[in-house]
């Protein structure tokens, strides 16, 4: 597999490519799928229905990874956090005031479908095509789950860890334990490396940076290596910025996500000799196409020769990109 090569340090030519969101609202037959479950959460819950969506951008595209269809608060709803995604406005969950709300022992029994949706996709893939199975990093995830809904600023959690840093910390154990169950339940259903989503890392400041991303996820990948002998890790601490090379050293990740503002040769300077790198073109020039979006395709791709790299966004795909672009940054790395 193309994809475990460059995570183990091998400078692969053409680079292995797959796109965030690459299961997603820009193709017809995903939205086809999504209205036959019924909503989101229904077709994250339906084995069938989410190996379906999983493997449509891989037969369509032929990416050399897919990507588990699921989504990171499927973890706290499993704990015992209620759920919901209001139309057009994104996840809702009554905020948590108390880890008494949370219950361990019954999610595996919630996150169950999820796990053979790893197991139908594992069997359907072609063998030269990794599965990567994922999970909100601990910090994210508790965003969420502190001030209920999304939008970035996330006021509570953030006066929450100075306030009451205890609690914080109480909250970021339970996730990590649950986490690192709920991503080695995917490695033995047949996933073939994990990815940690830390998308709201860029908010926090250094000091609490350290405590509340990197100390989270060197727990969880230190325990699941030693579970699982060999296993890659991807980690993608969105908006790290100056915080970057020291997520990369003091994490144990095998490859750093890039985020759309980040330098290919400013995290190159930063981060350890020899850092596989994932990312980063802007997902707008995706919906742009043209020569805008081929040239910085060849640049990125220049950047990255010789080294040992994973194409991608810097971000998800969003709904109004064409699937003819997509067709075409595929012809362009492919060609490099």
């Amino acid at each position: 597999m193309k994809l475990l090569q460059a995570l183990n340090g091998e400078p692969i030519w053409p680079p292995p490519a797959w796109l965030m969101r690459q299961a997603g609202r820009y193709l017809p037959e995903y939205r086809a799928t999504r209205a036959q479950a019924g909503d989101f959460i229904s077709l994250c819950l339906n084995p069938a229905l989410a190996a379906e969506v999983t493997l449509q951008p891989i037969r369509k595209f032929g990416f050399d990874a897919a990507i588990l269809f699921s989504d990171i608060l499927i973890l706290p709803m499993a704990l015992g956090q209620g759920l919901r995604f209001a139309e057009g406005e994104g996840p809702r969950l009554p905020p948590l005031e108390s880890l008494s709300t949370l219950d361990t022992a019954r999610a595996p029994g919630v996150y169950a479908p999820v796990m053979e949706t790893v197991r139908r996709v594992r069997a359907e893939l072609p063998a030269e095509t990794a599965l990567i199975g994922f999970a909100g990093g601990p910090a994210t995830v508790a965003c969420y789950m502190l001030d209920g809904e999304g939008g970035g600023e996330f006021p509570r959690t953030r006066r929450l860890a100075y306030e009451q840093p205890g609690f914080v910390a109480a909250v970021l154990e339970v996730l990590s334990e649950a986490t690192i169950a709920y991503l080695s339940a995917q490695v033995e259903a047949g996933a073939d490396c994990v990815m940690l989503f830390e998308s709201w890392a860029g908010i926090f400041p250094a000091a609490q940076f350290r405590e509340l991303v990197i100390a989270p996820n060197r727990r969880i990948i230190a325990t699941l290596k030693a579970r699982h002998p060999g296993l890659k890790v991807i980690g993608f601490p969105r908006l790290a910025g100056l915080m970057l090379g020291e997520y990369a050293r003091n994490t144990g990740v095998d490859a750093v996500g890039l985020d759309t503002v980040t330098d290919l040769a400013k995290a190159i300077d930063v981060c350890p000799p020899g850092t596989v790198f994932q990312g980063n073109l802007d997902p707008l020039l995706l919906k742009l196409g043209g020569v805008a979006m081929d040239e910085a395709a060849r640049k990125l791709l220049a950047q990255a020769r010789g080294r040992p790299h994973i194409f991608n966004l810097g971000h998800g795909i969003t709904p109004d990109v064409p699937e003819a672009n997509v067709a075409r940054l595929m012809e362009i790395i492919r060609s490099a």
